[in-house]
């Protein structure tokens, strides 16, 4: 059992963030962007050709976090791979000890760089997390019988401040039907939506099925906050908080604030089991921000049974 099941299956409040992308530098460039989150993070998202990008592959990646000490989740997208290459990223992940895995359909590729890509989409994220516990119960697809079996703990995203927003409790639920167990929730500046998919995943029961994470970008600059309000597909940014930025007179400042706002109001959402994190600061911007939202650090939250009531 990776330490992330386990302290979601004891109600352990989580801080997971994503890794920055990796094009080059090798384990010294992994240990670099892991030092600063550490102390407070209890794993690290390794990404997947995030809005269709290329960069390392999330299974090194992963397997750098893992020698680094800390604790993988390995994303795994749709877009780019068959059935066949799903399957084997999933069970080399299992044999290097790669557990929690983020099942995701992925952006399409007009969203990249290299729109030209031809895409796969031979699975969509569902059916990942369907496939993953088919190999869990020790067979590939075909039928073919793995000995011994891998263990996955699976995971999925839902985004609640995209429509049809009636839909995305029901999402989430089927996703948690196919045997995730914990949901990433994608970046939502609008808190009324994040307010609207908490409050319909308490009273349907979802929460109490698979463990709601939020999302929080720590930006810091004018820049940064155009780019997610207008270049990152499915987040809608209002105007007012991009204009926020533009007239601060310290935009790295204003940023930090606006996370810190947006983390609060996510702490207060019922059915919370923790927070992910992505940061764009140079800094140990994540560090920083746990410690004004009162999130001890890491060791501190194990050894005490830290609970998403207690964060609450």
């Amino acid at each position: 059992m990776s330490s992330l099941e386990r302290k979601l299956a004891s109600r352990q409040f989580v801080v997971t963030a994503e890794l920055p992308v990796i094009d080059g530098g090798g384990q010294a460039e992994i240990l670099r962007q892991l030092e600063p989150m550490r102390p407070f993070v209890d794993a690290f998202n390794a990404t997947d050709n995030p809005s269709a990008h290329a960069h390392c592959s999330p299974l090194a990646v992963a397997i750098g976090i893992r020698q680094a000490g800390a604790e993988p989740v390995m994303q795994l997208v749709c877009r780019d791979r068959n059935r066949l290459a799903l399957e084997a990223d999933l069970m080399g992940a299992a044999m290097h000890g790669i557990e929690s895995i983020c099942c995701l359909t992925g952006d399409d590729v007009t969203a990249g760089d290299e729109p030209e890509t031809r895409r796969v989409f031979d699975l969509d994220g569902i059916q990942l997390i369907a496939l993953a516990r088919v190999l869990g119960g020790g067979r590939y697809m075909s039928g073919r019988r793995i000995s011994p079996a891998p263990h996955f703990f699976l995971g999925a995203v839902e985004n609640p401040g995209a429509p049809p927003f009636d839909y995305r409790v029901r999402r989430a639920a089927k996703k948690a039907l196919a045997g995730a167990r914990f949901l990433q929730l994608q970046l939502c500046y609008r808190t009324e939506l994040l307010e609207r998919f908490m409050r319909a995943a308490h009273e349907t029961g979802v929460s109490e099925r698979i463990a709601l994470i939020p999302s929080i970008c720590i930006l810091r600059s004018v820049t940064g906050i155009r780019f997610v309000a207008s270049g990152v597909p499915g987040i809608d940014v209002p105007p007012e908080i991009v204009a926020r930025v533009e007239r601060a007179a310290d935009a790295e400042t204003e940023c930090f604030d606006i996370a810190y706002e947006l983390a609060s109001h996510a702490l207060a959402q019922p059915g919370v089991s923790g927070l992910h994190f992505i940061s764009f600061r140079k800094d140990a911007g994540i560090a920083k921000l746990c410690a004004r939202l009162g999130i001890p650090p890491r060791i501190e939250r194990e050894s005490n049974g830290y609970s998403a009531s207690v964060a609450l």
